[in-house]
């Protein structure tokens, strides 16, 4: 395996492209370690009642917005946070993906997803009641993503 780094001082974001002749476990393992590395470089603060909380993005189930503000939900608390959804999507790692007008997910949580033809299908998580509800719109997306993942 060559690790080779180009220097391109016109770009405007650093960029980390992974070229394989196929997908196996050191390419995926070296895909995962970049990823945990960006994603503890995002800090956000968390709020609840009249105290700041920092928590690792990785205890996050989703985002959601609630009339003018976006709640942050754990398996057992929801805090609030000051960006809005569209500011989210920029600084969160790759394991986030907006499912809704209103949703932004944690896939690694994802335990099932009940697909619905007519309507939003629901996304439960593992020990806990929280559901979240996907959007026809992003449901093929979000199926890309988990299997993506999975690879």
């Amino acid at each position: 395996m060559k690790i080779r780094i180009e220097v391109d001082k016109e770009i405007q974001e650093d960029e980390v492209i992974i070229r394989c002749k196929q997908l196996n476990d050191d390419v995926s393992n070296i895909q995962k370690a970049l990823t945990d590395i960006l994603s503890k470089k995002t800090q956000i603060i968390f709020y609840k009642n009249n105290s700041e909380y920092y928590i690792p993005l990785s205890e996050i189930l989703f985002f959601e917005t609630e009339e003018s503000s976006i709640s942050a939900h754990t398996i057992d608390n929801i805090y609030q946070v000051k960006y809005k959804l569209y500011e989210l999507e920029d600084i969160l790692p790759n394991n986030f993906m907006r499912v809704s007008k209103s949703t932004i997910l944690n896939i690694d949580y994802i335990y099932s997803i009940t697909k619905n033809l007519t309507s939003s299908s629901v996304v439960e998580f593992q020990n806990t009641h929280k559901k979240v509800y996907v959007s026809r719109h992003y449901y093929k997306l979000l199926k890309f993503k988990l299997l993506e993942k999975r690879r």
